[in-house]
């Protein structure tokens, strides 16, 4: 099958993403060129396509194909790469342009397959565990013992979250927004499942911690944001990610009246509180740290060596063939799907 890839030109619905013909891409020096065998979706893929992700506009603008992860054979290496042959598997992570059946990286930003992993587990692995490594041990840093909260603990960065929190030694509270989500945060290491379909979330919460949470690791946004703050515990700290809640769960387009309402909505913090209440906010956007050697290097050292130890397993993965890219927007804006979604070539 002839190279192709999905560009949106101009944001909007589902109609946006397009196949297009491909050019295969010719590694510069320190450049490897990855036939892709599988591509991660996540969440943000779709804020893109709406045009409300401010780094896509900043980095590339439009058209853009989006897709952070990936995974697939070298088919190519530029000048100066010498530690990888064509025709090794590997998986990797790009800064937009995943969505492609060829993907040209440096070589700092590709990592070898696992041997515990397929090309959809590997795809579906960087994006999600390097957020949650971000978030538990570059910014929250909680000790063995601490209760942390973890909302959509049965999604990709959730399942993650509950595995690195588990493995950092704290006891893991997990929220998850249906019934048949439940057994999945279970299996990857909740001591305690909220299935906020069927109790109420912060009463639930409360009685799992009634000292309230040293860490609270929220995507939400508007939608849980305020009372996550008031169930932190004297120190604790709250790390926002994303702010799903915003975003339609169907139909593919926002609803600006609800995003302004949304916006206004949201809780701003002031330092006197802060300072008062002895609570932390810390936020971050993974995109701006791909070029972050250093961190990236450090994170995949310490995620894949857990991996190979049997102490991290890949979250459950859904298939969608690369022309369905639509039907993967649309599961992942449902709210309904576990685990990681993938696109096929």
């Amino acid at each position: 099958m002839s190279a192709r890839q999905v560009v949106i030109h101009r944001p909007g619905g589902y109609e946006r993403l397009t196949r297009e013909p491909l050019a295969i891409p010719i590694p510069k020096a320190g450049e490897v060129v990855v036939a892709t065998e599988a591509i991660g979706v996540n969440y943000a893929d779709c804020v893109i396509r709406m045009g409300l992700y401010a780094s896509a506009q900043e980095f590339v603008g439009w058209p853009i194909t989006p897709g952070f992860e990936f995974a697939g054979t070298v088919a190519a290496v530029g000048e100066g790469v010498s530690d990888l042959q064509q025709g090794e598997k590997v998986f990797g992570v790009t800064l937009f342009g995943g969505y492609s059946t060829h993907v040209a990286v440096p070589r700092h930003q590709l990592f070898r397959l696992p041997s515990r992993l397929d090309a959809a587990q590997a795809a579906g692995f960087p994006a999600v565990f390097l957020t949650a490594y971000f978030a538990l041990f570059e910014l929250a840093h909680p000790h063995p013992g601490a209760n942390i909260l973890v909302h959509s603990a049965a999604g990709g960065v959730g399942s993650a979250l509950v595995q690195l929190g588990r493995l950092a030694g704290c006891r893991v509270v997990g929220v998850v927004g249906s019934s048949h989500k439940v057994e999945t945060a279970r299996a990857m290491g909740a001591d305690v499942v909220i299935d906020k379909s069927r109790e109420d979330l912060w009463k639930a919460a409360e009685a799992a911690s009634p000292r309230g949470y040293d860490v609270v690791l929220d995507a939400n946004g508007v939608a849980t944001l305020r009372q996550s703050y008031a169930h932190l515990a004297s120190p604790g700290k709250l790390v926002i990610y994303g702010f799903h809640s915003m975003m339609p769960r169907q139909g593919g387009r926002p609803n600006w009246l609800k995003l302004a309402w949304d916006w206004l909505r949201t809780p701003r913090y002031n330092p006197l509180t802060l300072t008062n209440d002895n609570t932390s906010v810390l936020a971050f956007n993974l995109s701006y740290l791909f070029e972050q050697r250093g961190i990236l290097s450090e994170a995949m050292q310490r995620l894949l060596a857990w991996l190979e130890e049997g102490k991290l397993t890949a979250p459950p993965v859904t298939r969608f063939p690369l022309d369905q890219v639509a039907e993967a927007h649309r599961a992942i804006e449902s709210g309904t799907t576990v685990g990681k979604l993938v696109l096929v070539p």
